[in-house]
């Protein structure tokens, strides 16, 4: 079972939690990073907390992130070497993004998102596995874009 990193600023505060919360029950390793009220703060800084964490573990971690939409938090997440964030609202979109995309980062928006549904979004993303194949090309395509 891979290490999953999470964080969320302000608005997904309540929602991490939740996650964390079903994570555990689950069995996963759940590393907190942040923010830890619902105090305002800035997005990207946890964002780069995540992505920076999972740099030496592409490999072997997942990381979820949560904002007011999910938007915010997958931008930028995507600034960072090696990830390939997916802002998710349904659960077909996550499977498929896991699937396809070999997403290693899921961004939920708490304020567009109902608990019930975010956990079953987090549920298909980390249930699915990367398909390879044709999509193997594309994704090494998409990340050489990083160069």
């Amino acid at each position: 079972m891979r290490k999953i990193y999470i964080g969320a600023d302000s608005a997904g505060y309540n929602l991490k939690g939740e996650i964390i919360e079903h994570l555990r029950a689950l069995g996963y390793e759940v590393v907190d990073m942040g923010c830890d009220s619902t105090a305002s703060c800035h997005y990207p800084v946890f964002a780069a907390k995540v992505c920076e964490a999972m740099q030496s573990e592409l490999d072997s971690a997942f990381g979820i992130l949560v904002c007011g939409t999910g938007i915010g938090m997958s931008m930028c997440a995507n600034k960072h070497k090696g990830i390939r964030a997916a802002h998710c609202s349904d659960t077909f979109s996550a499977r498929m993004t896991r699937m396809h995309n070999d997403a290693n980062v899921l961004c939920i928006g708490a304020r567009v998102t109902g608990s019930g549904l975010a956990l079953d979004i987090v549920d298909s993303f980390l249930g699915a596995e990367f398909e390879g194949g044709r999509h193997s090309i594309r994704v090494a395509m998409m990340m050489d874009l990083d160069k």
